[in-house]
């Protein structure tokens, strides 16, 4: 028998109450898209993409770690960023939180996100 179990914490942004922040299955974490939200604010750190982007791998190293889990364990990455930004500032953040060994990512381009969202990041990470 396979266990699955959704994950939520307090201490990270929950973009909407119908998904949950993350799935933890087989000793894999499946983490939802995750914007540059504040923790404990709701909105967005500012309208700047390089921003937005540093705060979304944050609040998702607050949920790895939250669930058992870091940000060295992750396998895979999917970063949607809105069409018109610039691929250099990805590439200028990921090495802050991928230093070493950096996991598989792709980064499609999307139409606008609602309400001012420029990047969402979901992740694949071992616990």
């Amino acid at each position: 028998m396979h266990e699955r179990k959704n994950f939520n914490t307090d201490k990270a942004p929950r973009l909407n109450d119908i998904f949950p922040q993350a799935v933890i299955a087989n000793n894999l974490i499946f983490l939802s898209g995750m914007a540059g939200v504040v923790p404990g604010t709701g909105k967005l750190i500012s309208d700047s993409f390089e921003e937005q982007a540093r705060q979304a791998f944050l609040n998702i190293s607050i949920i790895l770690e939250e669930a058992g889990s870091n940000l060295s364990k992750v396998v895979k990455t999917t970063i949607f960023m809105v069409a018109g930004n610039d691929f250099s500032i990805i590439n200028k953040v990921y090495p802050e939180f991928f230093p070493n060994n950096a996991p598989a990512r792709s980064v499609p381009q999307v139409l606008p996100f609602p309400g001012g969202i420029l990047i969402s990041v979901e992740c694949i990470a071992t616990l």
